[in-house]
């Protein structure tokens, strides 16, 4: 089997959160997911997130949901362009999440802009220059 990797959130709204994902470039994948309980939305062959209703998420864990406005970790996807990256955010911000969560981040050979989904989830999308970064930076 592949190593992947599977990323659980909890979402309040499945039905939002999918468009959201699907609007950001993820594709549904319908062999994991439900109309009640879960979508799970593949990024690529080794990357599936997982979207979770609060009741499911309560199946795996009884901590309490991160206070609104908080963050524990943020996830980074690498695009293609810095107009990828444009383009990620400004879908964020057209389906219910937020862009520019953070400042944007200019490098000259990286650019990074982060986004929120509709619950606050933290990504970082960015676009990193295939030439040897400068010594020294990051």
């Amino acid at each position: 089997m592949t190593k992947t990797i599977f990323i659980s959130l909890p979402v309040r709204d499945l039905a939002a959160s999918t468009t959201f994902y699907k609007a950001l470039g993820f594709e549904l994948n319908a062999r994991l997911s439900d109309d009640t309980a879960a979508s799970c939305m593949a990024w690529s062959e080794s990357i599936q997130v997982m979207l979770l209703t609060h009741a499911k998420w309560r199946t795996f864990t009884q901590r309490p949901f991160p206070p609104a406005g908080t963050s524990g970790l943020m996830l980074s996807l690498a695009l293609d362009s810095r107009q990828a990256v444009d383009a990620m955010n400004q879908a964020a911000a057209a389906h219910g999440g937020q862009a520019d969560a953070n400042p944007a981040e200019d490098f000259g050979f990286m650019y990074s802009r982060d986004l929120a989904d509709p619950d606050g989830h933290l990504w970082a999308a960015f676009w990193m220059d295939p030439a040897p970064a400068p010594v020294g930076t990051r």
